[in-house]
């Protein structure tokens, strides 16, 4: 008679079926996490005004935080080449406050790199990339630092007048027309890390860009908005109704509006979700 093979304990089955399901639930949450923090979107937006002769295209670069295993340079600087516009900004935040200087040379690269592919860069500091050595070096990459400063250049026959400003801290009397003067016969562009809506309504410039908020970190679906207001620190302040949030995207004022992206890196830590990094394209175009 054959000899009957012995029947595994039931118990061992159902431990490893438990054990696979959580291994393969693991691997899921981690794909999850990474894709909602280290992969890039491009967004693109359309700005119609009366002052643009022929179309322009702006490219958005800002809060990239840099670490040694995110973002990697190539795959901005491809996202930059496969957009090719007509400048490109960076909105600051792009290495976090006490970094090492081999992450801070990080964006010094990148900006070095976009440079050098032909793109012009504009790019004012936000609160955490704020030495001085950074902002040399970035300057000898050919990029124009915008430390409450403007230029007045040209792009698709229409005159620009770009102003940056290092806004870390405002002080109770902020106001930007003690240091521009709009002009009527330019497109007038204004780079700001750090969103105040009040104040740069008051100033009225034709596009603001701001930057900064991270979108909120974690953005609820079906327009839920942000889980936590990152200016107010207020929770699902979409659902409280009191008052309006500056998380991400437009917020139009009287003869203009201002633009918050939600930028590419995470801080203190990568806990986006519903809210990928993100580089904007804005094209103006005629009215």
């Amino acid at each position: 008679m054959p000899e009957q093979k012995k029947k595994r304990p039931a118990g061992k089955s159902k431990k490893k079926h438990r054990g696979l399901t959580l291994f393969l639930l693991l691997c899921v949450l981690i794909g999850v996490w990474w894709y909602n923090n280290y992969t890039v979107k491009t967004v693109t937006e359309e700005f119609p005004s009366t002052k643009v002769k022929d179309p322009v295209r702006i490219m958005i670069v800002a809060d990239l935080h840099a670490t040694l295993y995110g973002i990697s340079n190539d795959t901005l600087t491809e996202k930059v080449e496969e957009a090719d516009p007509d400048f490109v900004v960076m909105l600051g935040d792009m290495y976090t406050r006490r970094s090492p200087w081999e992450l801070i040379q990080i964006p010094i690269d990148l900006t070095s790199g976009i440079v050098q592919k032909g793109y012009p860069v504009y790019f004012v500091t936000g609160d955490h990339d704020t030495s001085k050595e950074y902002k040399e070096a970035i300057s000898q990459t050919g990029a124009h630092l915008l430390d409450y400063k403007e230029e007045v250049v040209e792009y698709g026959g229409t005159s620009f007048q770009i102003m940056g400003i290092d806004n870390v801290y405002f002080s109770p009397t902020f106001d930007l027309t003690n240091e521009f003067t709009l002009r009527p016969d330019c497109f007038s562009l204004l780079l700001a890390h750090i969103p105040n809506y009040d104040k740069y309504a008051a100033f009225g410039a034709d596009l603001t860009l701001c930057a900064d908020t991270h979108g909120g970190m974690v953005q609820l679906p079906f327009g839920g908005g942000p889980l936590v207001d990152a200016e107010t620190q207020t929770f699902l302040p979409k659902f409280r109704g009191d008052g309006v949030y500056y998380d991400k995207g437009w917020f139009s004022y009287d003869g203009g509006a201002m633009f918050i992206t939600s930028g590419l890196g995470a801080s203190p830590a990568p806990v986006r979700l519903n809210n990928r990094p993100e580089v904007v394209i804005i094209d103006i175009v005629p009215q």
